[in-house]
């Protein structure tokens, strides 16, 4: 398929007139803006509406360095393209602090200001422009004819749906989707937030600023009206209707709206009407797009046939080997820690000990701050007083991803799975441990990458299969029965290869059988060298799997010790049981 589209692209030209293979030009820098907006707002998430001004900042840097600076059009594109990712970075700061619709405001005023900048500057050629840009050159190749520009455009495009493909499919890609579907889950597994909103907005930058420079070769004009917020919303409905979690989608998109823009050219009217009413209906009725149409299709026709075959069965769980004993030294201290919420103290000077290799339990009655105390030791919170000492390291306010490559993970008692990844890629997202300012490989060394990203998969193969998950590999969590997404969870918190584990609440909603085998899970990992915290109110569990118990009720340690000797103390029976009956009938 892809081979015949190749053949067909590169023979194109030679059926098309002047005026169609024009056309067609502008259609390919639509569809090279159209990756970029997707790589930062359907794959990384990122409300962004300033695309439009990445493409005029390419286009203008451009025409100014070629007709005033009298540089070449090659160096003056490679420069173009390094001022569209500075502005890339100063777009994207605000992603570091603001995000959803504030951060389509935000984007959408840096827009604005840029075409009220080239509308009104001199340099910029005002309302009139820049005329006289000349064509690049290469040798033997005169690409001021439209037909020959087109195979510059269409091998730069290529090379351009390429990287994009390979970004998406490889370990910066899965960061930045895991980041899109839950961004405090993906920071809990020590992806870098902050550092890939910035990425994704420097990706952007760049295909925009690409763009740009081959709208200036090919126009050899540039104006503001190319760039106005009328073309930003074009091309946001080009993703859109493509599906903009597809680079392909968001090409075809592309090609699909531009046709039509084309053919409803002497009606601008009737364009606009139709493109906002074919987005509302693609929002409402296809969210995925175009590009989710096949997958829509196919789940409708084997709902009406029925369910077919056997349905995949949970493995048994593979054990551990066994590690050396823990030394029993301090892992991890909370020392006076208070968390207050305006007049609500969730938290009143809790302090507590964990020795590595424990298995500890926190219990409590609702509302005791069993949570609360999780995000402050996770860096969800960070503390009204008080100090969190994690591995000797004062770890207080640290964020979440800092504290997760540091050696924490946890699962959180509301399922937070990723839940438009498949189970291998939840994995494959925990084991990588890459830092997001290495993705300078992506470009210089793309081999390393796909050897790594190899190895990453074999990883995930060992780690499916010592979790009985091996036939779930390739389905979306949120389509599995609730005990298979709960071992997931604790599969890929583990994965990350943690010194400290934290639990919150994993025994929620599982049945007998399941609740006995995830003790059986959480023994194996505490004996595999690693260190667990768990928050459970199936007091049977928690009585039979730890070795110390810490009690809150109103924010504060009421009781802590071994459960023989916790079940007995008169202020967790008056304060969370009311009676000994729950207690005494877990530690017979």
């Amino acid at each position: 398929m892809g081979a015949a589209l190749a053949v067909v692209a590169w023979f194109l030209p030679y059926g098309l007139d002047s005026y169609a293979i024009h056309v067609v030009n502008v259609i390919l820098i639509f569809a090279i803006l159209a990756v970029g907006l997707g790589l930062v707002m359907g794959i990384a998430g990122q409300v962004n509406l300033s695309q439009v001004a990445f493409f005029g900042v390419g286009a203008y840097a451009t025409a100014i360095l070629t007709t005033h600076a009298g540089l070449g059009f090659w160096v003056s594109g490679l420069l173009a393209i390094a001022a569209t990712v500075l502005i890339g970075i100063v777009i994207g700061t605000p992603a570091l602090r603001v995000q959803s619709h504030y951060l389509g405001i935000v984007t959408l005023g840096l827009a604005l200001a840029f075409t009220n900048w080239v509308t009104n500057a001199e340099v910029a050629g005002g309302a009139e422009g820049i005329s006289g840009i000349p064509s690049p050159e290469l040798p033997g190749v005169d690409l001021s004819s439209e037909y020959l520009y087109y195979y510059l455009e269409l091998i730069v495009f290529a090379v351009a749906l390429a990287f994009g493909l390979f970004v998406v499919r490889t370990a910066l890609g899965r960061r930045m989707r895991a980041m899109r579907d839950d961004a405090l889950a993906a920071g809990a597994l020590g992806a870098e937030v902050p550092m890939l909103r910035m990425t994704a907005f420097m990706l952007a930058s760049v295909y925009g600023g690409l763009a740009g420079v081959l709208y200036a070769g090919l126009i050899r004009y540039v104006a503001p009206e190319s760039f106005n917020i009328a073309n930003m919303f074009l091309l946001l409905a080009m993703v859109i209707i493509g599906g903009r979690q597809s680079l392909i989608g968001c090409v075809v998109g592309a090609i699909s709206l531009a046709l039509v823009r084309e053919m409803l050219v002497d009606h601008p009217t009737i364009a606009q009407l139709a493109y906002g009413s074919v987005v509302v209906l693609v929002v409402v009725f296809a969210p995925t797009g175009l590009a989710g149409l096949p997958r829509r299709a196919r789940a409708y026709l084997d709902h009406r046939r029925g369910a077919r075959g056997t349905a995949a069965q949970l493995g048994a769980f593979q054990p551990y080997e066994p590690a050396a004993s823990a030394s029993g030294d301090e892992l991890l201290a909370v020392q006076g820690v208070s968390k207050q919420f305006r007049g609500l103290k969730a938290l009143d000077d809790v302090s507590l000990t964990v020795a590595a290799g424990e298995i500890r339990g926190i219990v409590g009655p609702n509302g005791s701050g069993k949570t609360t105390l999780f995000n402050v030791i996770s860096g969800l919170y960070k503390p009204t007083r008080g100090r969190v000492v994690f591995r000797g390291t004062d770890m207080t306010g640290r964020a979440p991803y800092r504290l997760a490559r540091a050696g924490m993970a946890r699962t959180f008692q509301n399922l937070r799975l990723f839940g438009d990844l498949t189970v291998e890629e939840n994995l494959l997202v925990a084991l990588d441990r890459s830092r997001t300012l290495s993705a300078w490989r992506y470009l210089l060394r793309p081999l390393n990458v796909l050897r790594r990203d190899r190895a990453l998969r074999r990883s995930a193969t060992d780690v499916l299969h010592r979790y009985g998950l091996t036939q779930f590999a390739s389905l979306a969590p949120k389509s599995l029965p609730y005990g298979i997404q709960r071992r997931v969870e604790i599969a890929r918190a583990v994965a990350a290869d943690p010194a400290l584990l934290l639990l919150d609440e994993p025994a929620a909603g599982l049945n007998g059988e399941e609740v006995r085998q995830l003790a059986e899970i959480v023994r194996s990992i505490r004996d595999s060298g690693r260190t667990v915290i768990i928050i459970e109110h199936n007091m049977g569990l928690v009585m039979s799997l730890c070795e110390q118990i810490t009690v809150l009720a109103g924010g504060r340690v009421i009781a802590e010790g071994t459960p023989s000797h916790v079940a007995g103390h008169p202020a967790v029976i008056e304060a969370y049981l009311g009676d000994t009956g729950e207690f005494e009938g877990a530690t017979r």
